[in-house]
């Protein structure tokens, strides 16, 4: 069979593998949908009009652009809302929620604002989670994490919040809560909140018990002004299939549930090779890539193979878990490392260091051999010789025929055994 991989934004590239070995080709599931519009427009529905109700101005928080959030079909639903209650542009603020991510940069803005850059990018502030005058210190969550904010949120009459609801490695699901904290927090506590991410309960799915979850729900509690939530749902084509809104809690809750039906996907057992993409716009940097690992990892057996797919265009993403990984001999002295001392990414290399104690880690990217080999991953040049490879490697060790799964959009699908 020839399976077509995206790759680089919009390459293509042509993988063949035997129908005998493949086990499948796994993706989000399909589920009915209104299509954007109607169900953006049915989340806002008569709620956001009363909520709006008294405001003399308002703050949009919207995701970077490491996010597939659909945030122009959001502004599109949102703005005549806005203009409705007599809000006008001047008294409207977007804050981009870069956690600690990078500012947004100028051609950005068409994937972020489309059609109403010109409109709004004068409006447009990116959080910096480093700049200390920004943020105002507001409490501690029970997890002793320093809750400090972005200062805007105290200077508007009305907050509402965009994101997209889907799997998350360790904060369980994105989206929701997930704005306020890591997105316009303050460095001290994203770093903070990250620490938690190496326990055990901070997984994909996992909410109660979370203690990165339980972080970002006290959080909320600080806010004072009302908040209005617009979440979205996508398909494995990036496509709007749900939109809730409404109370941030309870819609988070309901867009979990819809996630769950479309990101949770049953593999009938592990196999011997994996191959995971990380697809546009996640494929930034290895950074963001590194979810499908994680993701990957759930599908393949103890010693097998698992290859990432990652262009990873704007190289690794943070050099703090790179350099502990590169400064280390194994992964259990990496862990250790880890056990020892934490900085913001370390949570990323515990994460990348499990799975390559457990499986061989391949990576199919633009990043040099030195840096991929650094990370304990396998570099490889060409992905169908890797996968040849792979395949010729568990025939060797016995296996007569290997098994391979295909992940084509890892970062979001999470596998689990049916």
């Amino acid at each position: 069979m020839l399976v077509s991989i995206p790759y680089n934004k919009s390459e293509n590239i042509l993988l063949s593998i035997d129908d005998e070995l493949l086990l499948g080709i796994f993706e989000p599931n399909e589920i009915p949908s209104l299509g954007a519009q109607e169900a953006l427009t049915q989340a806002l529905g008569n709620g956001i009009m009363t909520f709006l109700e008294g405001a003399s101005n308002v703050l949009v928080i919207i995701n970077d652009a490491t996010r597939p959030t659909p945030t122009k079909a959001m502004l599109a639903a949102l703005l005549p809302c806005f203009e409705q209650a007599g809000i006008s542009d001047d008294n409207l603020t977007l804050l981009v929620a870069t956690g600690a991510h990078r500012p947004v940069k100028d051609g950005e803005l068409d994937q972020l604002l489309g059609t109403f850059k010109e409109r709004l990018s004068p409006r447009l502030v990116s959080h910096e989670a480093k700049d200390a005058s920004s943020l105002v210190r507001i409490g501690v969550t029970r997890n002793g994490t320093p809750i400090l904010l972005n200062k805007l949120l105290f200077a508007y009459d009305r907050i509402v919040v965009t994101g997209s609801v889907e799997p998350h490695y360790f904060a369980g699901f994105t989206g929701g809560r997930k704005a306020f904290l890591p997105g316009i927090a303050g460095y001290e506590t994203i770093v903070a909140n990250h620490k938690l991410a190496v326990s055990d309960t901070a997984h994909s799915l996992a909410l109660e018990g979370n203690p990165v979850h339980e972080d970002m729900m006290d959080a909320l509690t600080h806010i004072k002004a009302p908040v209005f939530s617009l979440m979205t749902v996508l398909d494995k084509e990036q496509n709007v299939v749900a939109a809730t809104g409404g109370d941030i809690v309870e819609s988070f809750g309901k867009a979990v549930e819809i996630a769950t039906r479309v990101f949770c996907v049953p593999i009938p057992q592990k196999a011997d090779i994996v191959v995971s993409i990380a697809k546009f716009p996640m494929d930034i940097n290895l950074y963001q890539s590194q979810k499908a690992i994680d993701n990957g990892a759930l599908a393949v057996k103890d010693g097998g193979t698992l290859i990432l797919v990652s262009a990873c265009r704007e190289g690794i993403g943070d050099q703090e878990f790179a350099d502990l990984l590169g400064s280390c001999s194994s992964p259990d002295q990496a862990l250790q490392m880890i056990n020892k001392s934490y900085k913001l990414g370390y949570h990323k290399a515990a994460k990348m260091a499990s799975v390559c104690k457990r499986v061989n880690v391949m990576a199919y990217t633009e990043l040099t051999e030195g840096q991929v080999a650094s990370l304990f991953l396998e570099p490889i040049a060409d992905l169908q010789a890797a996968l040849d490879g792979a395949i010729a490697e568990a025939k060797s060790k016995g296996i007569e025929r290997p098994s391979v799964i295909l992940l084509p959009d890892g970062c979001v699908t999470v596998p689990s055994l049916s």
